[in-house]
């Protein structure tokens, strides 16, 4: 250890030893690397058909708005034809259609805005085949932000609407009252 540590110091020395023990890690030997790649996602194992992991993994609930708009884009419509497929495939969920904003303008603007993307949801996929009586809307304007920033890529992300399945109707459900 003299000879390492009196040429090269003890920082090369510590690499040395690292480099040993690192050594130790690959898949020679009796030694083996986990197959993390085909490792299943925590919090989804066992994903079962109809059920709301498969939902949200397989299909998405998410669908983005242009600022200031509430109009289906293109790639919105795809996820909303996927979304409309499974829906009809398991009638046994309901389905509260979530609408956000983060656009310029007053809380109250906000709240107009992200109902009015939530309806435009709601009536996409009534056109597909689902049924209005499972579905119903309601929009939180800025209450509810996926993150909280000035910048445009924080603003894209809250500018949203989030298709959730429920078991039951809650109380901002008109078919509730």
């Amino acid at each position: 250890m003299n000879i390492l540590t009196g040429r090269f110091g003890r920082g090369a020395a510590v690499a040395l030893l690292c480099g040993f023990g690192l050594a130790a890690c690959n898949t020679s030997g009796n030694f083996s690397t986990p197959d993390v790649t085909n490792a299943r996602a925590a919090g989804f194992v066992d994903i079962s058909p109809g059920s709301e992991e498969e939902f949200i993994v397989n299909v998405g609930r998410r669908i983005y708005f242009e600022q200031g708009s509430a109009s289906i884009t293109d790639e919105a419509r795809m996820t909303l034809e996927n979304q409309a497929t499974w829906l009809k495939n398991n009638k046994n969920w309901l389905v509260k259609i979530q609408g956000h904003a983060d656009d310029p303008g007053s809380e109250a603007a906000q709240e107009t805005l992200s109902t009015q993307r939530a309806d435009a949801v709601m009536a996409e996929l009534a056109k597909l085949g689902v049924d209005r009586k499972r579905m119903w809307t309601k929009g939180y304007g800025v209450e509810r932000p996926v993150t909280d920033c000035d910048a445009l890529s924080c603003q894209v992300q809250n500018r949203r609407v989030v298709v959730n399945l429920r078991d039951e109707f809650d109380e901002s459900a008109p078919q509730y009252r």
